[in-house]
């Protein structure tokens, strides 16, 4: 694969690429690094899915994926004690395992931000911070930010030290983790390490309607985890807002988890109502769901199933 078609494929349902010419030059390399952190808290959901997509396009690119499960991060951010954190990293690295990226490398957080060497990093990050900016950076993350901790502004100079710890050439997050990496283009420089390229993937918005914000695993009865049963998905997607005619987070969904896997969608419909119908692009599908040329109905049925199919393997 040339580097156009490799920087194509990164590129591709993205929100915002951050140091472009930084991912070229990595092309360049024998195998470049790229890394996504996970607070092993709670259940893989679709949102989670959407840079495990990513990811995956990066391996096709020929990257080697690094996947940082960040428990120490997780206790910070107050998700749970030492036990229960510990007995979800066993669970996420089952699942990463059969998540379909090829040979992903699974680090545990605590197997090497103990060290001293790291911890010097993370001071000198810190040391030239100021505690707004520390807060300001875990807004899009934090638990109660409201009410932080302490221990909670050690968390984006952690996951900027990750960064040199784990040798990167790129980085993808949600577009949550955007702040945190502005301190990363600042202050990378203090602990002697390249500002690697940030990959923001898009959001998953709530099923719920996009006045509610993104899909949050707080959220009742609308977010899609890998152990719901093809029932519930199918379920939880008939619900989802889905205006005829509008854009919605049906259509979201679509592009951003749908076309990426399957690449092409058919949809069964009566001869009355249009007919069999395949979409080769997800532009084709939106443009006929924009005018009301595909039914409301006929799109959610497709999406939970096709949903189904993709977490089935996993759950």
């Amino acid at each position: 694969m040339d580097a156009e078609k490799k920087l194509e494929l990164i590129k591709r349902n993205t929100a915002e690429v951050l140091g472009e010419e930084k991912l070229q030059n990595s092309f360049k390399k024998k195998q470049p690094v790229v890394y996504c952190g996970y607070e092993p808290s709670g259940d893989l959901h679709i949102g989670h899915y959407v840079t495990i997509l990513k990811l995956k396009d990066f391996e096709d690119a020929g990257f080697k994926v690094k996947i940082l499960l960040a428990d120490w991060h997780a206790w910070l951010n107050k998700k749970g004690d030492w036990k229960f954190i510990a007995d979800q990293v066993k669970k996420w690295e089952r699942a990463f395992k059969k998540i379909g990226l090829k040979n992903p490398e699974i680090i545990i957080g605590t197997s090497f931000q103990r060290k001293p060497e790291y911890f010097d990093d993370v001071f000198s990050l810190a040391a030239n911070s100021t505690l707004n900016r520390g807060l300001r950076a875990m807004q899009g993350v934090a638990r109660d930010i409201d009410h932080a901790k302490v221990t909670q502004l050690f968390y984006p100079f952690m996951q900027v030290a990750d960064m040199k710890a784990l040798k990167v050439d790129a980085v993808v997050a949600g577009m949550e983790q955007r702040k945190i990496h502005m301190i990363a283009l600042e202050s990378l420089k203090d602990i002697d390490y390249p500002v690697p390229a940030f990959i923001h993937t898009s959001l998953i918005p709530s099923l719920k309607g996009a006045d509610v914000g993104k899909m949050s695993s707080s959220e009742t009865g609308g977010l899609i985890s890998i152990k719901d049963s093809s029932e519930d998905i199918k379920k939880k997607i008939s619900k989802a807002y889905c205006p005829e005619g509008e854009k919605n987070p049906v259509l979201d969904i679509t592009k951003i988890l749908i076309f990426p896997v399957f690449e092409k969608l058919g949809i069964s419909r009566p001869e009355k109502f249009g007919g069999d119908i395949t979409y080769n692009s997800y532009e084709d599908l939106e443009k006929d769901f924009l005018s009301k040329k595909l039914h409301p109905m006929d799109l959610k049925n497709v999406v939970g199933e096709k949903l189904s199919e993709m977490f089935k393997k996993i759950r």
